[in-house]
């Protein structure tokens, strides 16, 4: 038999090219994994979004905390549990939800509407005031309801 060609086991080549192989597979086996929990994650924030609009508020917003639990950046998990928060008049973790939201994401229209509207109904109109200006600034697609808050904002000043 040819020895020639054959290579000793520890040989320098061969320990590289076996710890470049490792590593491929691990990082194979981490991307796959990685893959495989965003789509668990939609999976949970899509039937939550579901069930919201079925109006089963109990089931959606227990899909939404699994989805922030695997994803605790998921800005809109938060906006819908202060969506559900509001329609159960449960007034601390709806406001504590919206401003999660927009901590994560501070141009957030829905969420600024929403805590523009709480505060100036709450008799906070510095806070409003300053939210409101945010808002006109980044309003894309909510700019129909600036000229409502405009008004109540102008109000809240008398």
């Amino acid at each position: 038999m040819f020895t020639m060609f054959k290579l000793p086991n520890n040989h320098p080549i061969i320990l590289s090219m076996s710890k470049k192989i490792i590593i491929l597979f691990i990082l194979i086996f981490f991307d796959n994994n990685i893959d495989v929990n965003s789509k668990e994650n939609l999976r949970f924030f899509d039937q939550g979004k579901k069930d919201f609009e079925k109006e089963k508020y109990d089931e959606s917003k227990i899909n939404f905390e699994k989805n922030i639990v695997r994803n605790p950046k998921d800005f809109k998990s938060y906006l819908y549990l202060s969506k559900i928060y509001k329609i159960k008049k449960i007034n601390d973790e709806y406001e504590k939800n919206l401003n999660t939201t927009l901590l994560l994401e501070p141009k957030n229209e829905d969420a600024l509407y929403m805590l523009v509207s709480k505060k100036l109904a709450d008799g906070d109109y510095d806070l409003a005031k300053r939210k409101f200006e945010i808002f006109k600034e980044s309003c894309k697609k909510l700019c129909d309801k600036k000229i409502e808050l405009s008004n109540l904002v102008k109000k809240s000043k008398n």
